[in-house]
């Protein structure tokens, strides 16, 4: 294994860098596919979320692999390498399972515990596996990082370190007030229907707002959004859907709006709300979970108007109190990084083993062929006993060996293993490497559709 991540957060880098460097979609795959296109990297992919960026591969060096990892999200960031590389950081290896594990369980989120990563993560995997940039080695490490941020949400108090981002916001919209008293009774816009805005407005529901008008481009994922909210025995909300060109009247009559779509542009200018603002005998509060932003800030500025965006809720969640059940979680990452590594270290020798036994095999077969010139009046039951005997004789003397070399492979440092084993017993390399391929293409079926 030789993992390698380089990317940039909200704890390395300012919001103003995140949001330039922010990707879309199809950028996303052009890095991927540019990434396995480089010679280092062997297999890669992307995890993109409002707050961080970062590019995962399995390279053969280390030095070549940062270089060029660095540079191609510098060129489809659209960040300049020499802005972008103080703000990057690096992990390989083990250090690299660990920031994956940690992140899977909300502890590097800007909400600690908040749970919408996992569902990022999910996606990532995702990409990867739809383009195939995704090998064994990500496809283990991703599904092993899911499994491990769930049970940190199952076996912990995790969840109240904090929240998710969207009720951590409107927590800084209220201001102190508890957010159900501060929502009951307000109409609300929804800006976008991604996984982000569904989860603001199904959290605006339950906190009590009366009405929310959902806006997205394409407004048959509006209306599916608005038809869940009015589902009967639901929340009482009454929710409908509109198309974007209706979002400057709506705002008029909106008391709350969020937006968090993938614009590569301003959704609301600061010109768009100074003029919803004209006439109104209430204040208008605006939560902007998008990145690159989808709110103007210079709706700071406008009397009546409060913003709370990604930038000032990292202010405010540096403040944050941690749970105690931090610190289990981080038992629990410990725990889990160090079962990978075993695991992967244990994989990796099982080529060698497997073309050992083969080897072996044909050994057998090869000794009983030229037994049966020699003895030609074997009859079918000898021949079976003899064919039997030989081939326990040499699993017994094989059985021993080869379980004792997995286990010493799988300690920190058994890595030599393989390569002993295969000089010991003078095996083909092409015979290991196609077991190797036979592995990668039953995990790729085995994997596909998981996610």
């Amino acid at each position: 294994m030789s993992l390698l991540v380089v990317g940039l957060s909200h704890r390395s880098a300012p919001v103003s860098i995140l949001e330039r460097a922010a990707l879309a979609a199809d950028t996303q795959a052009k890095l991927l596919q540019d990434t396995l296109a480089a010679e280092p990297a062997a297999e890669g992919t992307v995890l993109a979320t409002c707050n961080r960026i970062e590019l995962y591969a399995d390279v053969d060096k280390f030095h070549a692999g940062v270089a060029e990892l660095s540079t191609l999200l510098a060129q489809h960031s659209g960040v300049g390498l020499d802005e972008l590389t103080p703000y990057l950081y690096v992990h390989y290896e083990d250090r690299a399972v660990h920031h994956l594990f940690s992140v899977a369980c909300g502890l590097d989120s800007m909400v600690v515990g908040e749970g919408q990563i996992l569902g990022q993560i999910k996606d990532a995997l995702a990409l990867g596996q739809d383009l195939h940039t995704a090998g064994r080695l990500l496809n283990d490490l991703f599904q092993q990082a899911l499994r491990v941020g769930k049970r940190a949400h199952s076996e912990t108090g995790i969840d109240r370190a904090g929240q998710s981002l969207v009720t951590f916001g409107l927590e800084q919209l209220a201001d102190g007030t508890d957010v159900d008293t501060w929502a009951k009774g307000k109409k609300a816009l929804v800006i976008g229907a991604g996984s982000m805005s569904s989860l603001a407005a199904a959290t605006l529901a339950r906190s009590g707002v009366s009405d929310i008008v959902i806006a997205n481009r394409t407004l048959a994922r509006a209306e599916r959004l608005a038809q869940i909210l009015n589902e009967p025995g639901g929340t009482g909300v009454s929710a409908h859907a509109v198309e974007m060109v209706a979002v400057g009247d709506e705002l008029t009559r909106a008391d709350v709006v969020v937006s968090c779509t993938g614009a590569t542009g301003l959704v609301l200018t600061g010109d768009d709300i100074e003029t919803a603002e004209q006439g109104r005998r209430t204040p208008l509060a605006l939560l902007d979970l998008a990145m690159p932003r989808d709110i103007d800030a210079a709706a700071h500025r406008i009397p009546g108007v409060r913003l709370v965006d990604i930038e000032s809720l990292a202010e405010a969640s540096a403040d944050a109190p941690m749970a105690a059940d931090v610190d289990r979680v981080r038992g629990i990452v410990s725990d889990e990084v160090a079962a990978f590594g075993a695991a992967q270290r244990a994989a990796h020798i099982t080529p060698t083993v497997v073309a050992l036994r083969t080897m072996a095999a044909d050994v057998v077969a090869g000794e009983v062929a030229r037994l049966e010139g020699r003895l030609p009046d074997l009859d079918d039951k000898q021949r079976a006993e003899i064919t039997q005997t030989v081939r326990r004789v040499v699993d017994k003397l094989l059985h021993a060996p080869t379980v004792r070399v997995k286990q010493l492979a799988s300690e920190p440092g058994g890595a030599g293993y393989a390569d002993a084993l295969r000089t010991l017993f003078d095996l083909d390399p092409e015979t290991v490497a196609s077991v190797s391929r036979a592995d990668l293409n039953d995990a790729d079926v085995k994997n596909r559709g998981r996610v």
